[in-house]
């Protein structure tokens, strides 16, 4: 490298089975020309430029960049980019996987079909990238350090692109958000005004799309949830009808009885003795 030419990186040596980790950072001014791909990344890795231009290219289509823009890599998709040959991009990254990655890029409406954005230069974003870098590491407090910021990064361009996103948003991806605020929520005083509320519609909105994609209301998608999790809770043994009835959102013990026995058949206090029979037997 040239005295002009700098690289300062961090990559995670290895992955922990997490929602969501930071795998590599860095900022870097490159050479003339210098180039990477076509290849693919087994990992999202977002690139914002800071001075100097390229070019990035993905599914045959080519971008000629410059300060201000920025570019998503997406798992498994072939890609190249290219630092220009007379003034030559200096960009700073953030690379990250796990099962959450794909709903937080989604939520800024970057993916492999619609992968540029452009974000005026103030240096915020420079800033936030950078602070990824500064407490790089690999212990597990600098890893929570580095996921914080990738957080405080991802939700800037949400902030800033989000308009977007929110309009390409799909029924299921309402549904998958619903779903989740109830397997995050089911345990509290919950309802469905709550659950529309977590995916950002309307109650007669998220009843179509119930209907539509998992064939049963969100009322009763809720009920089954919760009386599943009961019956778990009462083939474990550890709780009485009273506390898994509070433990589920039931507030009612009598009414969590009935609603239990119409959906297994038999009353909670049954269910459990024969389930405590069957680990005796």
């Amino acid at each position: 490298m040239t005295n002009e030419e700098f690289r300062r990186s961090f990559k995670v040596p290895h992955h922990n089975n997490l929602g969501l980790a930071v795998y590599s950072c860095g900022v870097q001014r490159c050479a003339a020309g210098h180039s990477w791909g076509p290849a693919i990344r087994d990992h999202y890795l977002i690139h914002y430029i800071v001075s100097g231009c390229g070019v990035f290219s993905v599914k045959g289509n080519e971008y000629n960049l410059s300060v201000g823009d920025g570019f998503l890599v997406v798992p498994s998709c072939v890609a190249s980019y290219a630092a220009d040959t007379e003034e030559p991009w200096e960009y700073c990254w953030v690379g990250f996987n796990g099962s959450d990655a794909k709903q937080l890029v989604d939520q800024t409406g970057l993916n492999e079909e619609n992968p540029i954005f452009h974000y005026e230069h103030d240096g915020k974003l420079e800033g936030l990238l950078t602070d990824i870098c500064n407490v790089s590491g690999s212990t597990p407090a600098a890893e929570a350090r580095m996921l914080g910021g990738l957080y405080l990064f991802m939700a800037e361009l949400i902030d800033h692109l989000g308009n977007a996103s929110t309009q390409r948003t799909t029924g299921y991806e309402y549904v998958q958000k619903a779903i989740k605020f109830i397997d995050y929520n089911y345990s509290r005083d919950i309802d469905i005004e709550d659950v529309a509320e977590s995916a950002g519609i309307s109650r007669s909105h998220l009843y179509r799309i119930f209907m539509q994609h998992v064939s049963m209301p969100p009322n009763e998608y809720l009920m089954r949830y919760r009386i599943n999790k009961a019956a778990a809770l009462l083939k474990a043994g550890n709780l009485s009808v009273g506390e898994v009835a509070y433990s589920t959102g039931f507030s009612d013990q009598l009414y969590f009885s009935r609603v239990f026995k119409r959906h297994m058949g038999v009353p909670p206090s049954r269910y459990l003795n024969q389930k405590k029979n069957e680990s005796t037997s």
